[in-house]
This record gives structure tokens, sequence and C-alpha cells, in this order.
């Protein structure tokens, strides 16, 4: 049976559910019509708001990239803000082509594994709630580091960032997890971003301000050439 809404938007679903209602009780009991019905009307919006940012999609990797083992998929959906050479220094020590989404309040926040393979590293670090598209948000806020072995020996590194809103990541990975492309790896609840390291040499299919759809935009194709083993 499809799931309509999030299993992380559970609590948060029933938590402003239950308020809706005793706002309604209390304005329809307490105060004048006119001003009752404006209550009633707002905590409705809300929990229409919270129940559509838990929505979840009916979605399937395209059959294209499906057979296409170096193809990266979006993990998220959301806007490219930044396509850059950088110096990524937490755990592959050497230069990437980092590529980010930033996720808006009106965005699905299922994140998807952008490759298949085997999870080798894996960690939560706590940090700062800067608002995502800060430019220190992906090395100082809070995040997730994922670095997924390929079956074609390429790491490919993306991070989950909290933003200034987004103060809730979840992980679904763990070291030695086998990935799949299309997966479901996590949920960042409310306004954040996704960073994505590719080796250099990747093939980018997207540019800033792009809109990307998680699982089925193609983002970048990785070089067919695979780094020698470590």
């Amino acid at each position: 049976m499809r799931r309509l809404l999030h299993r992380e938007g559970r609590r948060i679903i029933t938590t402003s559910a239950l308020i809706a209602v005793v706002a309604a009780v209390a304005a329809v009991r307490f105060l004048p019509l006119w001003l009752s019905i404006a209550i009633v009307v707002l905590v409705l919006l809300k929990v229409l708001f919270v129940c559509r940012f838990f929505r979840v999609p009916v979605r399937s990797v395209p059959a294209d990239y499906d057979g296409d083992p170096y193809a990266v998929l979006a993990p998220a959906d959301g806007t490219i803000v930044a396509i850059e050479e950088v110096y990524e220094d937490e755990i592959l020590s050497e230069k990437r082509i980092q590529v980010s989404i930033f996720m808006s309040i009106w965005n699905i926040h299922i994140n998807w594994y952008p490759v298949s393979g085997l999870v080798e590293y894996f960690r939560h670090h706590q940090g700062r709630f800067l608002v995502a598209w800060h430019p220190k948000s992906s090395t100082d806020n809070e995040r997730t580091t994922t670095v997924v072995r390929t079956t074609l020996g390429h790491r490919i590194l993306f991070r989950q960032i909290a933003g200034f809103v987004a103060r809730r990541i979840v992980s679904y990975s763990h070291d030695g997890l086998e990935a799949n492309r299309g997966r479901e790896c996590g949920f960042i609840k409310f306004g954040s971003r996704v960073d994505v390291f590719l080796p250099l040499g990747s093939e980018i299919h997207v540019a800033l301000g792009d809109k990307t759809v998680g699982m089925r935009t193609m983002i970048a194709r990785m070089p067919e050439v695979a780094p020698k083993a470590e």
C-alpha cells in the first residue's frame, strides 16, 4: 500500500492536528463568529501545509538512467545553488566538483541515494544553523556525511546540511550498508541543502538555477576511468 505521508512527519502532523482542534474549539466557544471562522481557517491551512510538506511522491528511477552505472542522480528536489571545484578535507582529502541543491519549504524533503554501491563512511556532525545557502553552512552547520563506493570504484560523497529553519536531519545510512540509487537515504525537516562531491572529470548535466527532481534528474556522469583502489 502506497504511503501518502512520510513517517518522519507523523509526530508533527499529529501535534499540529491536535493543536488545530483545541484552537478551533476554543475560538468557536469564546470568540466572535467572524474571528472564530478566521482562526479555524488559519489552523486548517497550517495542518494542510504540514501534510503537504511530508507528502510522499510516486517516483522511480528513469529507465534511461537505471542501466547507466556512471549516472549520478539528484538526491533531492530543489534548486542548484553552487557548482564549483573545492578541496574536500573531511575524508576524501582531494579536489572535487561540488554540486549543491537548496531545498525550500515548498520542496519535498526526502533524500535519495544518488548512486549505488557500498556505504564505506558515515558521520553525523553537530553544528550551527546558518542559512542553508551560506558558504560556511557546508562545514559549520549540523550535517551528515556519507561516502558511497560504487562498483566501478568511484567514491561519491554527499552531505545533508541543516539550515536556519531545518534543525532536524534524519539519515538511514550506516557503515557497510548496501546503497541503491533511488532508495531513500534520509529526510531533512524544513528548508535545507544537500551537497554532492563528484570526481574531477565528471560531466555536469545541470547549471546554476536549474530545478532538480530527486531520483529523476541526472546531475552528472562520472568519468569512465575509475580511480585506483586505495
